[in-house]
């Protein structure tokens, strides 16, 4: 420095001009030099995302900030913006919006909600007469021979009894109709479809009945002949197969659900989703439980598990029972509002043994339907017994909806529940009316939870709505849309927000064992997330079905934009 200003103050000022350039130049160079150096000591990214509020679902239940994504992956997350520390080939600068990770739907019906697509939606409807009316409208807009319709409820209905065909022969004389009960354990089929399958007053079906009125069948099927009309439909093309599945994903990712586990699938249906995700045609994540069978068992036994990076196949789902609204729920004593009547075991106890003892030795996951305190009771102790040498089976109860009270206990992280909350504020008006005391141990999140120390929450659609702030409200709240009832329906089985968004997430991860590459936004796991317009851990709770997706990505690829 002071060698420099003698010189300086020697020179001419031509020369003092020349000597301030040089010095510039020289720094200039300098700082360019070093820019560059660090610019490539940086790692390269595919998106940082800054300036987010990010509920990770870690261990600690951290908030982050910003994060980093490169081939699929986070590989950094921060409380403060990662945007100075990486070349990224995009940035999203959210300003202060939520982020949670991709949503998990532990128990729904992906390919049927594609199929609902394809037929008459028959939700809440308030009367028989209002389903015929639906259906001379698609008739007028549709040409063909058979009339397929989803969704009625006849407890919606004023007169809430089983209804009897005689309006659909009337007319559609030359039609095959067939409408599906929302939950998808009853059928109403016109007479056309009664004789095309050949069901009549003397049809017997294990699991199930063809309910009758002066020795004359009604057109009404619960459950097991159900599978009688299956056989002689039309059966659907490879293209309705596949838009049927592409529909569905569209629908999900509306929601923000970037798995979603498909509580029945064929292995035909399987192998399309494979061909699909490897085409890159379909994106969302799939965890399939195939229906069981003695041929798809041994298909398993052969082939054993299969997993890539969107679709894994570990699991069989067996029926129990039937559901509770179509009294097929199998109960420890009679409905109380049909005193003669304890439900419809839908697989033979010898057969619920032998696929236990099947599957267990396969090392695949067992996931039954079970609604009903005697079904549940079943397969507690049969599970109990089949998993006391295995160390971490995770075999799966559906909906455990109906607990015999002393039987809560017999849960734990062998034998877990995987539930759908929405299932209590939609049963809740006549739930009462089918199982009196017993509804203590109805819907019973909490207690559980306590067994437990995991539970996976999903919603069973199309059985229920999609919308998974509705799982969210009814699991926090206990209330429905209406915000009934006032005070919650039975709150001490209610969740805290915390509890629910891990069984939407890294609880539902854990049932699928995945928890180790999704559920939680944690370095080394994809990046599935979604962006929402409100804060559901923040928000006054009447406000949260409401909630909106802005954004969703798999993988860290943007596959839904509101």
């Amino acid at each position: 420095g002071i060698r420099d200003v003698e010189r300086y103050r020697g020179l001419g000022d031509v020369y003092k001009r020349q000597f301030i350039m040089k010095s510039i130049n020289s720094k200039l160079f300098f700082l360019i030099a070093v820019f560059i150096i660090i610019s490539f000591g940086k790692n390269e990214v595919d998106l940082v995302v800054i300036n987010a509020k990010i509920y990770t679902v870690n261990d600690e239940f951290s908030i982050a900030k910003s994060m980093a994504i490169k081939n699929g992956e986070i590989i950094d997350i921060d409380t403060d913006n990662l945007d100075s520390k990486y070349n990224y080939k995009k940035i999203i600068d959210l300003d202060g919006q939520t982020i949670i990770p991709g949503i998990i739907d532990s128990h729904c019906h992906f390919y049927n909600l594609g199929l609902d697509q394809q037929v008459v939606d028959l939700r809440e409807t308030k009367s028989f007469d209002e389903i015929i009316q639906r259906l001379k409208n698609y008739e007028l807009n549709n040409d063909t021979d058979v009339i397929m319709g989803r969704g009625w409820d006849q407890n919606d209905w004023d007169k809430k009894s089983f209804p009897v065909n005689t309006k659909l022969n009337e007319e559609f004389k030359n039609k095959l109709v067939v409408l599906e009960r929302i939950d998808g354990h009853a059928y109403i089929v016109n007479d056309n479809v009664l004789e095309l399958s050949g069901i009549d007053k003397n049809t017997l079906v294990r699991g199930g009945l063809v309910l009758l009125k002066d020795d004359k069948p009604t057109g009404v099927l619960i459950d097991g002949p159900m599978s009688l009309v299956d056989q002689v439909l039309p059966e659907k093309t490879l293209n309705e197969k596949i838009n049927a599945l592409k529909q569905a994903e569209e629908i999900c990712f509306s929601y923000g659900l970037t798995t979603v586990d498909d509580a029945g699938l064929s292995t035909n249906i399987t192998s399309i989703i494979d061909s699909l995700h490897k085409s890159n045609d379909l994106k969302i994540k799939i965890y399939a439980m195939i229906s069981v069978s003695k041929k798809n068992i041994e298909k398993f036994k052969k082939e054993g598990r299969y997993k890539s990076k969107k679709l894994n196949i570990r699991s069989f789902k067996v029926y129990g029972d039937g559901a509770l609204g179509s009294r097929g729920a199998v109960l420890k004593n009679p409905y109380c509002d049909d005193p003669h009547n304890y439900g419809i075991l839908r697989t033979s106890a010898d057969d619920l043994k032998y696929y236990a003892k099947e599957i267990a030795e396969m090392g695949f996951q067992m996931n039954t339907h079970a609604i009903g305190d005697s079904t549940v009771s079943v397969l507690l102790n049969e599970y109990k017994k089949v998993l006391s040498e295995i160390d971490d089976p995770r075999w799966r109860i559906e909906h455990s909806q109906v607990v015999d009270m002393n039987e809560f206990e017999l849960y734990n992280d062998k034998i877990l529940p995987s539930i759908q909350p929405t299932h209590a504020t939609s049963d809740m008006y006549w739930a009462y009316d089918r199982l009196g005391s017993r509804i203590k141990g109805a819907y019973a999140f909490k207690d559980l939870l306590k067994s437990s120390n995991r539970v996976a929450l999903g919603t069973d659609f199309p059985v229920e709505k999609v919308n998974p702030f509705h799982t969210f409200y009814s699991s926090v709240e206990r209330k429905d849309l209406k915000g009934y009832p006032e005070n919650g329906f039975q709150m001490e089985n209610s969740l805290s927000r915390e509890e629910t968004l891990k069984g939407m997430t890294i609880w539902g991860a854990y049932f699928n064992f995945e928890e180790h590459e999704k559920g939680s936004l944690e370095v080394g796991k994809s990046a599935d997330f979604v962006v929402l317009n409100q804060n559901i851990m923040e928000v006054e709770a009447d406000l949260i079905p409401n909630t909106e997706v802005l954004q969703t990505y798999i993988d860290g690829e943007l596959v839904y934009s509101k």
